[in-house]
């Protein structure tokens, strides 16, 4: 055991435990952790400028860099601040490590007006937590550390707490630091594996269903060699884009946002093999059998009746199915031209959007492949996730059903500190870069050189455009005065540049790519037709 006070075992217990990133925001409660990282130089403190990008940042470094991201605020309006972007990786099943001070301890439950006290705040950040702790004696932080890690390490990768007051920070104590926290994998039961290829084996037509599960569990080589062993098509919801290359003959994109057709019976899947997804759009199925792998066996026929369901890392579980059906049946005959009409006639059933397929295009032609595209909550964005080619894991990222504006930029800015090597472009639109352009304080003063592309056209355009056609062309609310973006940048010491039309975008974005700071491109921009898909004649 060594002597030390409870915010140095708290650093070296993160560190220990492989933390070398922490996005935060200092406060008073926190000054003894501080002084603690401070002894810690392998720890890179990056200082934001609003709780709330603490998490964003480290939801982005998580999902990018497929590490565990660190967010460290004051608590409760640090805390609450920070909530909205909890619940981003907390719906995207992201592991984000939230550090929070507290108020004195022995006023903690007391309802007296201590300084940013949230009566209690375990309870107001717990739904949206996997796992939620308060460290009250400096001994026990290894401890809590390392419990932590186990439920950021094993099982559904989600967000975590850890909650400490200023005096446990402060004191000193013996302690004892712990090793790190190895993840255990859950294997899927051998009855379930078998019963599960013999289903597939005699499927006629299967179809490979995709989520965010086949990322987090590193599982796009075992996905590819299962969906090449059954020749079986593969469709991604958004948070799977990129679990199998767009380049893959097998692969037939991404699930439209509303009303797909895929898995309708007249589309001729059997059996709907579902791997690292909660089939929430599950009422798009229509009567086939479902087998779902799901490492969280609460969403196991969560969303869909008909299912045989497996728990089990997606991973394993698809080695383990093709291991199981090597013994029951040879690699079916190639299917690519098969699944090529498929995807062309999926192409066809889709009424294309215009402007945003040519401004789309226009970025993934300014982008390198290995790229990754942080798909804000606007026009673009929402095409993006069913029209976005991606071509490898973790190069695509949103916000999931947690929807958030402005969550875009500091998620980004957090990616591109998982991958500095790697181009990371943002779209936004022009309402929700302004939750969090004070960021781009933080991107220069670190030198992290991400590119916003911010559709400009002064307006929450999509409700815009849906108050006009659902109430006789009234609106309220939703127009926009904006600062001119460009200035703004430069204000900041970034770059601003402005394009027009796809053709612009495309030749401005492949410039800013180049240089060794971060960007903004304001795209001024009109109103533009709804993105979400309908099929012809609806």
């Amino acid at each position: 055991m060594t002597k030390m006070t409870g915010g140095q075992a708290l650093a070296k217990s993160l560190y220990r435990e492989g933390v070398r990133v922490i996005f935060g925001l200092p406060g008073v409660q926190l000054y003894h952790l501080m002084d603690g990282l401070h002894g810690e130089p392998g720890i890179r403190f990056i200082t934001v400028r609003h709780e709330q990008a603490t998490a964003y940042m480290a939801d982005g470094y998580a999902r990018a860099g497929g590490q565990i991201g660190t967010a460290l605020m004051v608590p409760g309006p640090g805390l609450l601040n920070a909530s909205a972007a909890i619940s981003t990786a907390y719906s995207a099943s992201s592991p984000v490590l939230v550090v929070s001070g507290q108020i004195e301890r022995d006023h903690i439950g007391g309802d007296s007006g201590m300084l940013h006290e949230v009566n209690d705040q375990i309870d107001a950040i717990s739904p949206v937590t996997k796992w939620a702790h308060r460290i009250m004696d400096p001994a026990d932080v290894p401890n809590a550390v390392h419990e932590a890690f186990f439920h950021l390490k094993n099982g559904r990768p989600r967000p975590v707490e850890i909650e400490i007051p200023p005096e446990t920070l402060a004191e000193e104590a013996d302690v004892e630091l712990m090793e790190p926290e190895e993840p255990r994998q859950i294997v899927a039961p051998s009855e379930q594996i078998e019963a599960a290829a013999q289903a597939l084996a005699e499927a006629k037509n299967p179809l490979i269903w995709a989520g965010g599960g086949v990322i987090s569990s590193q599982g796009s080589e075992a996905l590819t060699k299962l969906a090449e062993y059954l020749q079986a098509p593969v469709v991604m919801t958004a948070e799977g884009k990129g679990a199998i290359s767009d380049h893959h003959p097998l692969s037939l994109g991404a699930l439209w946002l509303r009303n797909d057709t895929i898995a309708k019976q007249d589309k001729g899947h059997d059996v709907i093999f579902a791997v690292g997804t909660r089939l929430v759009t599950a009422n798009w199925i229509e009567g086939q059998k479902v087998i779902q792998v799901d490492i969280d066996d609460e969403e196991l026929g969560r969303n869909y009746e008909n299912t045989m369901g497996i728990q089990g890392d997606a991973k394993r579980t698809m080695e383990d199915l093709v291991t199981a059906l090597a013994a029951k049946m040879p690699q079916r005959d190639d299917r690519s031209s098969d699944v090529a009409a498929e995807k062309a006639q999926r192409s066809d059933d889709i009424i294309k959007r215009q402007p945003q397929g040519e401004l789309l295009d226009a970025v993934r032609r300014a982008m390198p492949e290995d790229g990754i595209l942080v798909s804000g909550m606007t026009q673009l964005g929402y095409y993006s996730r069913a029209h976005f080619p991606v071509y490898e894991p973790r190069t695509f990222i949103t916000s999931s059903y947690s929807g958030n504006l402005g969550y875009a930029y500091p998620t980004a800015l957090g990616a591109k500190v998982a991958q500095p090597d790697k181009a990371v472009v943002c779209l936004s639109g022009d309402g929700g870069f302004m939750f969090n352009s004070q960021e781009m304080s933080t991107a220069v003063a670190h030198g992290i050189n991400v590119v916003v592309v911010v559709f400009n056209d002064n307006a929450y355009g999509n409700v815009k455009r849906d108050q006009m056609n659902q109430f006789g062309g009234r609106t309220i609310g939703v127009e926009l005065h904006n600062p001119d973006f460009v200035k703004l940048a430069e204000a900041y010491g970034a770059k601003g540049f402005v394009a027009n039309g796809p053709a612009e975008l495309e030749s401005t974005l492949k410039e800013a790519l180049t240089l060794d700071a971060p960007v903004l491109i304001e795209v001024p921009v009109g109103p533009m037709p709804s993105p979400f898909f309908r099929q012809p004649g609806e």
